[in-house]
């Protein structure tokens, strides 16, 4: 194949996370070819939440820009999220109405036809960016110098096209025609059951009393939410008695949703559909030059409303590692960190979903009953509080400072004023890597050398403070900092924490840093990684 036509990157699946890796690659100047095998967006709704860290995610792309009213915050009782038993006693509560690190609220319902309408729209304006929908890939091959895939058309498998580009990011879903292509196993966790998903707008308005409420009924287990501005979601779990077909039925899921008195009276019925709630995850992130990203590397059940976020945090892992890469800031070597630091942060959130999972699912009536009565006593034990959304770390090895306690964890995003001009970090200052500092100028000891090679990268730093020119407009910073018992943190640009510490650390920090990015020795040395 003639080479000249090769592109920077060919992304196969135009879903939110393959949209979202060609927008931000593309934004950086790359060429990007985006392959979806089907010839229209899907029509339905199917991921129905989406938390802070993905809506910053979402804010680097330009998405909120006009566009934050898609998302609505959760709210309700007892942190939003609420596990009841059978007869609605209280289990736990999960607090998703938490001041989120990012800038944003915690947790969000959303539609997802309405977001991905919006990131097509987005990725057809760039110029750089191709989207070619009917086509499905057939075959992958690679030599050193790039990626060629091979696809037909989706309705005539008999004509066929070949496309080069240096990188291919897999993000064609939870039946990853890429990754079977390259004989890439997947892990199963054991847990499986199959759920009715109802979708439907309500027509009379309704106070509910949590976000989310997850009802552990060994009769009947269910899940109510919030799934967007307008719409609502029930989850049924399906019985041993009941088959498939039955469950898949209209009628079924009017009977089902009734005990809540969602009738065809005060609702619209969107879509129903049965699905199979599994947990997996791709042994390998990347073959080469071909990477995983989304369904096609983990699969999760949606019991914490996870599966999305996990996408978008791959996407955005992926693509600024990628871009450095490419444009010659970075060593190939890089990519290696990105499977094991994305690996085993979304294998602990796996595995947390599929805890709740097993105790949702739980059908045995006396065990249910001993489940209730340990969750009651240790809700009304005086010293329990109201239980986290998982916050893991970023796996090892990784890009990040060794021994730093807060390295691998998820930085900070607030508000900022700057010249009497406010709003979140990245829209006021921006910056791919964020050198930030606290009543202190966080390049006070650094060679001037040093900063001229962080500004070529992206990098920004500024010095926050209550009255000076950029001014911690909430004092969100200032609790941050305390909390971190430090006054310089530097983040990455998927928003992880490098390294902090104070302005004697930053030459150190950012010496690491060079060091890592270019696989020097020094990287091991000065012990750039953890």
């Amino acid at each position: 194949m003639d080479k000249a036509g090769q592109v920077d990157f060919l992304v196969v699946g135009a879903g939110p996370v393959g949209l979202v890796a060609a927008i931000l690659l593309a934004r950086e100047g790359w060429r990007v070819t985006v392959v979806e095998k089907w010839p229209s967006r899907y029509p339905m709704p199917r991921a129905c939440t989406i938390d802070h860290e993905a809506l910053r995610i979402l804010q680097a792309v330009g998405t909120m820009e006009e566009h934050a009213g898609l998302f609505e915050p959760s709210r309700g009782e007892r942190g939003g999220y609420q596990i009841r038993n059978g007869a609605g006693t209280l289990l736990r509560a999960i607090n998703w109405n938490r001041p989120a690190e990012s800038g944003w609220a915690n947790t969000n319902g959303f539609y997802q036809p309405d977001l991905e309408e919006v990131l097509e729209s987005m990725a057809e304006e760039i110029p750089s960016v191709e989207l070619r929908r009917g086509w499905s890939a057939e075959a992958v091959e690679q030599d050193a110098e790039g990626v060629i895939l091979t696809m037909s058309r989706t309705e005539d498998g008999s004509d066929q096209e070949q496309l080069r580009g240096s990188w291919l990011i897999a993000a064609d879903g939870a039946n990853s025609v890429i990754r079977d292509l390259l004989g890439i196993e997947s892990v199963d966790s054991d847990f499986e059951a199959d759920w009715l998903v109802v979708d439907y707008v309500p027509l009379v308005d309704r106070q509910w009393d949590a976000f989310v409420t997850q009802y552990c009924d060994p009769d009947q287990p269910a899940t109510a939410v919030n799934s967007g501005p307008g719409r609502r979601r029930f989850e049924f779990m399906r019985r041993a008695d009941c088959s498939v077909g039955e469950l898949g039925r209209s009628e079924t899921a009017w009977r089902l949703m009734e005990p809540w008195d969602v009738t065809p009276e005060n609702a619209r019925l969107e879509r129903h559909a049965v699905y199979t709630f599994r947990a997996r995850w791709a042994q390998d992130w990347r073959r080469g030059r071909v990477f995983l990203a989304g369904d096609a590397a983990h699969l999760m059940p949606p019991f914490l409303g996870q599966g999305l976020c996990a996408g978008l945090r791959d996407a955005r892992a992926l693509t600024w590692r990628l871009s450095m890469v490419a444009s010659g800031l970075a060593d190939t070597s890089i990519l290696d960190s990105y499977g094991p630091e994305r690996g085993a942060h979304v294998r602990e959130i796996i595995e947390e979903a599929v805890a709740v999972g097993e105790m949702v699912c739980e059908l045995d009536p006396r065990r249910a009953a001993d489940r209730d009565k340990d969750m009651i006593a240790l809700l009304n034990d005086p010293e329990a509080v109201t239980v986290e959304p998982p916050h893991p770390k970023l796996g090892q090895p990784s890009i990040t400072a060794a021994e730093d306690g807060n390295a691998g964890r998820l930085s900070v995003q607030a508000r900022v004023e700057v010249d009497g001009v406010s709003g979140l970090y990245d829209d006021v200052i921006g910056g791919t890597w964020q050198l930030i500092g606290l009543d202190v100028d966080p390049l006070a000891n650094v060679p001037a050398e040093h900063q001229a090679w962080f500004a070529r990268m992206g990098g920004t730093a500024s010095s926050l403070s209550e009255d000076g020119p950029i001014r911690d407009v909430d004092g969100d910073y200032r609790a941050w900092f305390a909390g971190h018992g430090c006054n310089v943190v530097l983040s990455r640009p998927d928003f992880y924490i490098y390294g902090t510490g104070t302005p004697d650390d930053v030459p150190r920090l950012l010496e690491s840093l060079r060091a890592a990015l270019s696989n020097s020795p020094v990287y091991t040395e000065t012990g750039a990684m953890s």
